[in-house]
């Protein structure tokens, strides 16, 4: 069963580094928190640019009359100004805090360079301004749906791409629920937990360790798809009882521990 996307890198020093790609779905949320932040920034800007057009526009219309050019030199400038500060938001916050942005901190996604290293501000750069024509039609999108390294127009010439900020993972640090520990008893029982392999087991212990940091609805669907799986490989046809596909799965790994453990 294959749960995540990762990808390994092969240092210039022989060694291994493997990466979990941080999927559209995260990239998504990431982004549009990234967007409302912006947008606020965006909106006080337009507003001290109005208040500030009015007011200088009447000082000068004193003196000189007509200010229709003036005017329009004003719009151009603020344009201007308008679209630094979208590329600058991006470009401030994944040099200055090593990839991420306020969005990408709060979904724990990262970006690094195809090398491994740290993103600097060339990288970024050229990611910030070609987020623009990724966003327009939802380019992006098919570029990170049909690219390997889920990797879109603007880490494909920055090279770039967006992984998963690594947490450290601990079996004690997992929680199961009483109503799970209980499931896991009638488990051993009534269906085959030994036709489970480590790699089955790996996959099902990472969901429930991540699961936490993951988007509701990708996670509501995914731990569906996984206890779908999980059913078929331990030749359990129907539940003991009706439960949820999480608190199934927490049943599946403890289940499994015990067995071991005898």
């Amino acid at each position: 069963m294959r749960l995540f996307n990762r990808f390994t890198l092969h240092t210039p020093e022989s060694v291994e580094l493997e990466f979990t790609l941080a999927g559209i779905g995260n990239r998504a949320y990431a982004l549009l928190i990234d967007y409302i932040i912006l947008g606020l920034i965006v909106v006080v800007f337009l507003l001290g640019a109005l208040i500030f057009n009015s007011v200088l526009l009447e000082t000068i219309a004193k003196f000189l009359g007509s200010t229709n050019r003036l005017e329009l030199w004003l719009i151009a400038v603020q344009a201007l100004i308008g679209f630094f500060i979208y590329v600058g938001y991006f470009v401030f916050y994944e040099t200055v805090w090593s990839g991420q942005t306020p969005g990408k901190r709060y979904v724990k996604i990262r970006v690094i360079r195809d090398d491994g290293r740290p993103v600097r501000l060339p990288q970024s750069t050229l990611r910030a301004l070609l987020r623009p024509f990724d966003d327009l039609f939802f380019i992006g999108v098919f570029f990170i749906v049909l690219n390997q390294r889920e990797k879109r127009l603007g880490d494909l010439v920055g090279g770039t791409m967006v992984i998963q900020e690594e947490q450290p993972l601990t079996t004690a640090a997992l929680k199961v629920s009483t109503s799970a520990q209980s499931l896991a008893n009638k488990l051993l029982i009534e269906a085959d937990i030994s036709s489970l392999l480590p790699e089955d087991f790996a996959v099902i212990r990472e969901y429930l360790q991540r699961r936490e940091a993951m988007i509701p609805n990708a996670r509501n669907e995914l731990s569906k798809q996984l206890a779908s799986q999980v059913k078929q490989i331990i030749a359990l046809d129907k539940l003991p009882m009706k439960v949820e596909a999480d608190v199934f799965l927490e049943a599946v790994y403890q289940a499994y521990q015990q067995q071991a453990d005898n």
